[in-house]
């Protein structure tokens, strides 16, 4: 009998690497807890059978689902501009998503008839998350899925939400990619010492990326092998974890937009 391609716990897409870092007995525990480190990322932490069925039953059952998130560079941030070198760039992005704030989303009902949202509010992942943290995060966490096809990418942005009470002083997210073997190249590019100067090539089977926010970064466009744009796609599964408070958190943080 085949196993579910959509797993009720997030524990049961890892490796025996994977496993290690549920057990605390992992290198990369408590990585985000070092003061220098902002970002981590890891491949062999999950089984990639495993993985490849679960992104084959979401280009199948949710590409169409997903909205589209286009947000181009604003023209004034040019032609508005008053001062030479006073550059002012909004985060630009092109993908596609699917938020969980409203089950009356499409995309969100295809999701949770299929198992997707239970697994991303499985305990598992929520303990894989404090794992790779090192510290306690709030049981209530937002959730969010998204799809990179061809030319997708996210432009340099930071994720600070001053706004926000909970979040003003950091929080963590956790992103599960899952790459079509169609893809080329896409990667990560972040902030050390001020400087865009850390790459990380996201283009594999499955690859765990952990952020703890803010800090400057941004994904660059996806590029198909050749002869295979219509297959090439990237799905992100994320979670964005507040850290524990002495009082509970209200209400699931909004995934980043």
């Amino acid at each position: 009998m085949r196993s579910n391609p959509v797993p009720v716990e997030f524990e049961d897409l890892l490796s025996a690497a994977g496993r290690r870092v549920l057990a605390g007995t992992h290198p990369l525990c408590g990585a985000l807890a070092d003061p220098k480190r902002r970002f981590v990322a890891a491949r062999g932490l999950i089984d990639a059978g495993r993985a490849e069925r679960l992104r084959r039953v979401l280009e199948r059952e949710l590409a169409d689902q997903a909205e589209p998130l286009d947000r181009p560079i604003p023209p004034e941030s040019i032609w508005d501009q008053t001062e030479a070198y006073a550059d002012l760039l909004p985060k630009t992005v092109r993908a596609r998503t699917i938020y969980f704030e409203s089950g009356r989303e499409p995309g969100v009902r295809v999701a949770r008839r299929l198992g997707v949202e239970r697994l991303l509010r499985s305990p598992s992942f929520h303990a894989f998350a404090v794992a790779l943290a090192g510290r306690p995060l709030a049981r209530d966490w937002g959730i969010q899925l998204l799809r990179y096809g061809p030319g997708d990418y996210a432009g340099p942005h930071h994720d600070h939400d001053p706004g926000n009470p909970q979040a003003r002083g950091g929080y963590v997210d956790i992103h599960l990619g899952l790459c079509s073997r169609a893809v080329a190249d896409q990667s990560l590019v972040y902030s050390k010492a001020g400087h865009f100067s850390e790459i990380v090539p996201l283009a594999g089977a499955a690859t765990i990326t952990a952020y703890r926010l803010p800090f400057w970064h941004y994904t660059t466009p996806l590029r198909p092998r050749r002869g295979r744009a219509t297959e090439a796609q990237r799905w992100v599964m994320l979670g964005t974890f507040l850290y524990a408070r002495s009082r509970p958190v209200s209400s699931s943080p909004r995934a980043p937009r």
